[in-house]
């Protein structure tokens, strides 16, 4: 929609009057809305000038004409990716074909003798208080460590705590500085001086 008193769109064809069209000139040089009008009708005019021109069919093709019928080898594709059995063969033929080719490639693995396992130590040569010893050792070692982790996450979680009190601080001052601008501002905008209220 224009404001124009003209149509813009007989203005951009060039269909006006030249007294007209000096108005709607005049009129667009001050008129944000019809320039952004006239702006979009260059724009549709500029997209439709980039489409080629196609010339118009001689007879109208059909569905059942020799053009629409798929070569061969589309045939034989959509067979095969349309028919889940068939698709299943391909798959596994090419898996086979895969392990094949994997299994004549493979490099020949030499003959290694087995790693030789270190003796355990047998546990009736270890005492009961040895035994003990050792669980205890690991118990204290694993506690130890669960309490640094939990010292750690303690002390992450109290210095998160403290910035965010000092920014809920920062945000009480704000909102004090802020509240007394705008009781100041109120009490300027009807014309009471700012000090009355607290006299009262």
């Amino acid at each position: 929609m224009s404001c124009s008193p003209f149509d813009l769109r007989d203005y951009f064809l060039k269909e006006l009057p030249d007294t007209e069209r000096r108005q709607v000139e005049a009129h667009v040089r001050n008129c944000r809305p019809c320039r952004e009008e006239l702006d979009r009708l260059g724009m549709t005019q500029a997209a439709l000038f980039s489409l080629r021109d196609e010339e118009i069919p001689q007879r109208v093709a059909f569905v059942s004409d020799a053009v629409f019928e798929p070569s061969p080898w589309r045939r034989a594709w959509s067979a095969v990716w349309n028919s889940g059995p068939r698709l299943g063969f391909v798959s596994a033929a090419m898996l086979s074909a895969a392990l094949v080719v994997f299994a004549v490639t493979r490099p020949a693995q030499t003959t290694q003798a087995p790693p030789t396992q270190s003796p355990a130590v047998a546990p009736a040569s270890l005492s009961d208080a040895e035994i003990q010893a050792r669980i205890d050792a690991a118990v204290a070692r694993a506690v130890a460590a669960s309490e640094r982790k939990q010292t750690e996450k303690t002390q992450a979680l109290v210095a998160q705590l403290e910035t965010a009190r000092k920014g809920w601080n920062l945000l009480a001052e704000e909102y004090s500085v802020n509240e007394k601008r705008l009781m100041a501002q109120a009490s300027l905008n009807y014309g009471a001086p700012a000090g009355e209220g607290e006299r009262q």
